[in-house]
């Protein structure tokens, strides 16, 4: 039996206030990566959640204001799903980027990477 689908978001609906957390590997990110994205390998995601810029605490969020969207992505969706899915049973509302870096890359939204190269999707 497939797990339930987790809620996700469409590249060029990511909202420009959104918190990007990359769960790909080193190598992954390294190639090219969502500027300003948080950078945790799903591996080690349950070790260094605290590193998360939002609260999984409901009682700490304004009742007038809602949180900055979490948005998770990997190189097709097929990881980020998974951490989507641990982190809403850990509290956290978070969305899966549809179709992960390679439909942010079709979307033509900015992307940089760490290798001196222009950036590409690994």
């Amino acid at each position: 039996m497939f797990p339930p689908p987790v809620p996700s978001v469409d590249p060029a609906q990511v909202p420009a206030d959104a918190v990007v957390l990359d769960v790909r590997e080193s190598d992954e990110w390294e190639a090219g990566h969502i500027k300003g994205a948080l950078h945790i390998p799903l591996a080690d995601l349950p070790a260094r959640v605290g590193e998360l810029p939002i609260t999984s605490d409901p009682a700490s969020r304004l009742a007038d204001q809602s949180p900055p969207a979490l948005v998770v992505v990997c190189r097709s969706g097929a990881r980020s799903a998974r951490a989507v899915s641990w982190l809403a049973q850990n509290g956290y509302d978070a969305l899966n980027l549809h179709g992960g870096m390679g439909a942010w890359a079709t979307a033509g939204r900015e992307m940089v990477s760490d290798t001196g190269e222009a950036p590409t999707v690994r």
